[in-house]
Order: C-alpha cells, then structure tokens, then sequence
C-alpha cells in the first residue's frame, strides 16, 4: 500500500535542501511513497505553520521537514531550533501523523553540511517510513 507523504523545505539554504529533496524524491520512488506536496518556506520558523497545514490534509499521511540552521554569531539559531522541534513533536502528536526531520544543525558550520546532506535526508524519510506503519 503507498502512503502518501509531503514534503516541508527551508529556502534559506537553497542549493543544500535541494540536494536535500532530491535524496528524499528518490528513497520516495523506491519504497512506495507517494510524494503529493513540496513546499517551501523562507525559514525554519515559517515551518511548524505550514507543517501544520500539511498535517490537516485528508491526503497526507506524513511529512518530511527539510533545512538549516548554521551556526550565527548569537544562539538564536539554538533558540529557534529548539523553538521549531517542540512545535514539530506537538503538531506530529496533535495530527498523529508521522514528520520525519531532516533539519541540519544548529550550529552546524558551513564546511560540516556537505557530508551531512545525504544521511540527514535518508534517516529523515526512512524514520517516517517506518513510523508510517506503527500502529
């Protein structure tokens, strides 16, 4: 049975969640997910709004949360991180619906997320594979 999923991305980092979306499309392809939506917002904290948007479809069961928060001079990366993750786990357990979380850092530099693109991406759709079929 395909379960359809969407897919959250953050437009700050472009180039990398692309890269990013493009892992994600092609683990989709070869494990029966039916990608239904792809949307982009400017940052991660315009995410938990429209990840809650994405959870009240009828036509989504799961969702993929894409982005980065690279380290700043202040913690307001750290700050927002954590801000977006709780809002995340509330949404995810108010729509009991699976999000898969592939957001790289915070404050992770720019020379880290190169190696870090495939991994986060993979573990992030996989997770929401598989919590897709817990009951």
């Amino acid at each position: 049975m395909s379960n359809n999923i969407a897919i959250l991305l953050g437009s700050f980092h472009k180039n990398e969640v692309d890269d990013m979306l493009h892992e994600v499309r092609s683990y989709a392809s070869d494990n029966d997910l039916q990608i239904v939506d792809e949307v982009w917002v400017p940052g991660s904290m315009e995410k938990p709004l429209a990840l809650k948007r994405l959870l009240s479809r009828d036509d989504v069961d799961g969702v993929v949360v894409l982005g980065i928060i690279e380290k700043g001079e202040t913690k307001h990366g750290v700050v927002m991180a954590s801000s977006v993750i709780d809002a995340i786990i509330a949404l995810q357990l108010d729509y009991l619906k699976p999000v898969g979380v592939g957001i790289l850092g915070p404050e992770i530099l720019p020379h880290q997320i190169p190696s870090r693109i495939k991994p986060y991406a993979e573990s992030a759709v996989s997770a929401l594979h598989l919590m897709l079929n817990v009951e």
